[in-house]
């Protein structure tokens, strides 16, 4: 079976272009490039990471639901996928806000709120640790007796509808921002103003904040900064995943008694032990002085981090379609070196590479070898017997893609190293 995110990209791109075009013409910037390749490479890790954890959570739900369900509920009936879809979104919302208010929630979370922009590029800006615990919350649907593939189907069209409410593009819905998650109420749920925080959780319903005191509109008057409290200054999906993990290591270890120890998991993640604020204390947030994370770059940059994206975000709709022919190992094999190729471009695109974009410079020369061997091969390794006729051609059409992005990539990067143009 196909996985239903390689159809939905397109769909994705398309619309992000269209937002931008829309953008350009009313006079608004609502993109910067950079971030948008990384918010775009979380995305790719996200997916690429899920192939070999999302078994995993359906196994737990699939094995509570054939030993321990209450009901025998029937796929074929509306009111089941009714029920199931309204009972999700309850779950949602409780998993939504405890990732706000648990410390080792948020920082599976967190990575969603790292961009200090707000488009639809932001929403697949996705964890890609969260597998480790948001699955508790949805068990109870498999008590209850909503089949695996209820469960699954509804939590996708969960998942997409939150899609288009990532944007500033489109204003207030009147009576629709009352019941529902729209754009207004999800930019406010993006916030570090005071009024936004820990505010407006619903995946596709508002009824859950109402319920339960944490809806709040969206203020006139008073623009939205967006990003989390004490920014991540980085692009890589490597440190936007870790850092909240690291925060919580760093201030454990500074704690002087093991109350605080244990405790600093599931507190605020806001909270700090007494010694760790004594030691290694933090300024208070001044959003007044906010200024968006920006490290200069040479011209060209930008674009070539734009190209390298669409060939690696190829790359990685291919794993996808691919996954369920290939062998583990070659999966494996595949991630990581587009999961690598995703952290040398961030390096890139923050100035950290070095002034001869070396490291960027060897990710491109194995690429482009890596290409070549694979448009070279008669078929893919690992690719199962049985797999369809288009999948090894699909195989070597990324070999081609890889090699001329990386021959392509190699020559632009060269052309801005040379160019004696100011950093932007």
């Amino acid at each position: 079976m196909l996985n239903p995110i390689v159809l939905a990209v397109p769909v994705f791109l398309l619309m992000i272009v269209l937002e931008w075009m829309l953008g350009r013409a009313r006079g608004q910037t609502l993109y910067r490039a950079a971030d948008t390749v990384s918010s775009l490479g979380n995305g790719i890790a996200s997916q690429l990471t899920g192939m070999f954890t999302k078994l995993f959570m359906l196994g737990i739900y699939t094995w509570i639901w054939q030993r321990a369900a209450l009901f025998e509920l029937s796929a074929s009936s509306p009111w089941v996928w009714l029920a199931a879809l309204l009972i999700y979104d309850f779950c949602y919302y409780w998993n939504h806000r405890l990732g706000h208010t648990v410390a080792v929630l948020w920082a599976a979370h967190a990575v969603h709120h790292s961009s200090e922009e707000y488009n639809l590029s932001t929403a697949l800006r996705q964890t890609s640790t969260g597998f480790l615990f948001s699955w508790i919350f949805y068990l109870p649907m498999a008590l209850l007796g909503f089949p695996p593939l209820v469960y699954v189907v509804v939590g996708l069209i969960d998942l997409l509808y939150q899609f288009w409410v990532h944007t500033r593009a489109v204003g207030r819905l009147g009576w629709f921002d009352r019941w529902f998650c729209s754009p207004s109420n999800h930019r406010v749920h993006h916030g570090q103003n005071d009024y936004c925080l820990d505010r407006n959780y619903g995946g596709i319903l508002m009824v859950w904040d109402r319920l339960f005191g944490t809806f709040v509109e969206e203020r006139e008057g008073e623009p939205i900064v967006y990003g989390v409290l004490g920014q991540l200054k980085s692009w890589s999906p490597w440190q936007a995943n870790l850092r909240g993990y690291q925060q919580i290591w760093s201030d454990l270890r500074l704690a002087d008694n093991w109350g605080d120890r244990l405790s600093i998991w599931f507190r605020h993640p806001s909270w700090r032990p007494a010694a760790a604020q004594r030691l290694a204390p933090k300024p208070a947030v001044d959003l007044t002085r906010f200024q968006p994370y920006a490290p200069p770059l040479r011209p060209g940059l930008e674009r070539h981090g734009l190209e390298q994206l669409a060939v690696l975000l190829s790359l990685g709709v291919a794993l996808l379609a691919l996954q369920p022919f290939l062998a583990g190992a070659a999966l494996v094999l595949g991630a990581v070196a587009v999961l690598a190729a995703l952290v040398v471009l961030s390096r890139l695109l923050e100035g950290r590479a070095g002034d001869d974009g070396g490291e960027e410079q060897l990710r491109l020369a194995l690429g482009l070898l890596a290409g070549l061997a694979l448009a070279a091969l008669e078929t893919l390794p690992g690719l199962a017997a049985d797999a369809p006729g288009w999948a090894a051609p699909l195989a070597r059409a990324m070999g081609v893609l890889l090699a001329l992005g990386s021959l392509w990539g190699w020559l632009r990067l060269a052309g801005a190293l040379r160019r004696p143009g100011a950093l932007t």
